[in-house]
């Protein structure tokens, strides 16, 4: 499904930028390949592209007759920093709505070959403050390419939630200071959104 999904994106009107990743498995940021759990990422020109897409595509239709659960956000970016393959493909919203508390973050890089243990032998520790966090709704960790290439999307209650998680946390703040120190990224880029619908059912938090 991975592998024959390029086809159908490629010519989808409207879509302006798509990552298709698999996962790793639950227990923390796991190198291992999770096999059940698989993502699409998509920005789109609007919203009108995007919702014809998944409710009118052959890959969509695809995607739904396969799956036990099939989970959609839509979102808008607040803000984004850095790159992804060479761009960032996230703009900023000027129409967000503060009735929407939840904030989704994405934060993804390309590891350097000579980093790649250190980088892997840190997770564990730097994904400690995750576990039994009240404010956090949902985290898996995906990727393009395993090991190498990796992301993080996260779902959290609100604003202060994530605040709490990123000021507070000594082993985040232990990590940042490693990404500086060691220099672990090729590339790298951070981005806030406000996920104001969901379709589907959601994904249980690992």
């Amino acid at each position: 499904m991975m592998q024959f999904a390029h086809r159908h994106l490629a010519g989808a009107r409207g879509l302006q930028f798509y990552k298709l990743m698999g996962s790793g498995k639950q227990d923390g940021f796991n190198p291992f390949p999770d096999w059940s759990t698989y993502s699409l990422l998509m920005t789109w020109e609007n919203e009108n592209f995007a919702q014809d897409f998944i409710k009118n595509s052959a890959l969509f239709d695809a995607y739904r007759s396969r799956t036990e659960k099939l989970w959609t956000i839509y979102m808008k970016n607040i803000l984004a920093r850095g790159a992804w393959s060479g761009g960032n493909p996230f703009e900023p919203h000027t129409d967000l709505d503060p009735g929407f508390s939840k904030i989704a973050v994405i934060t993804r890089a390309t590891i350097r070959w000579r980093k790649l243990r250190k980088f892997w032998q840190y997770v564990p520790t730097s994904s400690l403050p995750l576990a039994g966090n009240k404010g956090l709704i949902y985290t898996k960790g995906i990727g393009e390419v395993p090991v190498l290439q990796m992301a993080t999307f996260s779902l959290w209650e609100n604003e202060q939630a994530l605040k709490d998680f990123a000021y507070n946390s000594v082993e985040h703040h232990r990590a940042i200071q490693k990404t500086r120190e060691l220099n672990w990224y090729k590339e790298e880029l951070f981005s806030r959104f406000q996920p104001y619908r969901e379709e589907g059912e959601r994904f249980s938090r690992n």
